[in-house]
């Protein structure tokens, strides 16, 4: 827009022409006199515009600067929060990294076992008992990590390794393609048999896995377990209750409810054992059964429990440890298995 200067001074010429032209010296004094006015007023408002400028621009650097001032201290607030969300992630990855078992030494070892197979694994006031139990804490000793032993059933002992609640699994725990498919296995350890369990007078005079072959003898087995597996593919008539725990499958035959238990031959002596007598084993064994230590696929763990294996193989600790638990009430103690050490 233009000023009032710009507009006043055209006209200002144009009244100088036509006073000009009428020659009257009294219009043209009056002229003068008004164009000097009208000059005065117009330097007055451009001096006016001028100031009032200079104050719309005063105010508007202000707000600038006070803009740029609440921008610096929300960067500020914002660094502030990146400092503290970064001081909250290094103490969240530091007490990750305290509460994680680190693999081949320090911290705690979780291991997941049977607390109620006898002979090896049965939870006691004194703390767990058995032929896996001492193995489990072996192989903690060697590593130089604390055993932290935790309640095992075969149902859950892969998802109890998928998910992170142990990092290994010690718990009369079969090899196998489909579980090999799941988890690792360092070992064996040891190799046992299925075999059955009768009451010692066993009235229906069971002998073998053929004479589990029927609808008219009720078995127990639990689930989750190669021993199932077994009895459905060799015994597909059988007739079969099932339970989460071996010690229950003896507690149904005691009552009458089952004629018959099988399992592998070592977990069937503890249970007999503890009966006092009144179970006994046909002692038939139908398959062999290597006992596996499970760890999550792909840990290093795996090689590293293989190493205090054969250690444990050489130096006599392996045998040592099965005399005073499956010895007790086993025959004779076997040679430990041949490890499978490929990829190790």
């Amino acid at each position: 827009m233009r000023s009032t200067y710009t507009r006043i001074v055209p006209c200002l010429a144009a009244t100088a022409l036509v006073v000009a032209a009428c020659g009257s010296d009294d219009t043209s004094a009056e002229v003068d006199d008004a164009v000097t006015d009208i000059s005065a007023a117009a330097d007055e408002a451009m001096s006016e515009t001028s100031d009032a400028a200079d104050d719309a621009m005063a105010e508007t650097t202000d707000a600038m600067t006070e803009t740029s001032d609440a921008m610096t201290e929300t960067t500020d607030a914002m660094t502030e929060t990146s400092d503290a969300m970064t001081e909250t992630t290094d103490a969240m990855t530091e007490s990750t990294e305290a509460a994680a078992p680190a693999e081949g030494g320090g911290g705690t070892l979780r291991v997941g076992t049977k607390y109620d197979q006898p002979l090896f694994g049965v939870n006691t006031p004194s703390g767990v008992e058995g032929f896996d139990a001492d193995i489990a804490r072996y192989i903690g000793e060697q590593l130089g990590r604390e055993v932290e032993f935790s309640e095992a059933v075969s149902a859950n002992r892969e998802s109890f390794l998928e998910n992170g609640t142990v990092d290994m699994v010690v718990a009369t725990y079969t090899i196998n393609d489909e579980r090999d498919e799941i988890v690792d296995f360092a070992g064996p350890y040891y190799v046992a048999g299925q075999d059955i369990m009768v009451t010692a007078d066993n009235p229906l005079g069971i002998a073998s896995i053929d004479d589990l072959d029927s609808p008219d003898v009720a078995t127990c087995t639990v689930e989750g377990s190669t021993s199932l597996d077994n009895l459905n593919e060799m015994a597909p008539d059988a007739n079969v209750t099932t339970f989460d725990t071996y010690s229950k499958c003896a507690d149904a035959m005691g009552q009458g409810r089952v004629d018959a238990v099988t399992t592998d031959n070592v977990i069937l002596l503890g249970l007999a054992d503890e009966s006092g007598g009144e179970y006994v084993l046909v002692e038939n064994p139908f398959t062999e059964e290597p006992y596996g230590i499970g760890v999550p696929e792909g840990s290093e763990l795996r090689c590293e429990v293989n190493e205090v294996l054969q250690t444990m193989y050489d130096d006599g600790t392996w045998q040592q440890i099965y005399e005073d638990t499956v010895g007790a009430v086993a025959s004779q103690t076997p040679e430990p298995p041949e490890l499978d050490d490929e990829g190790c």
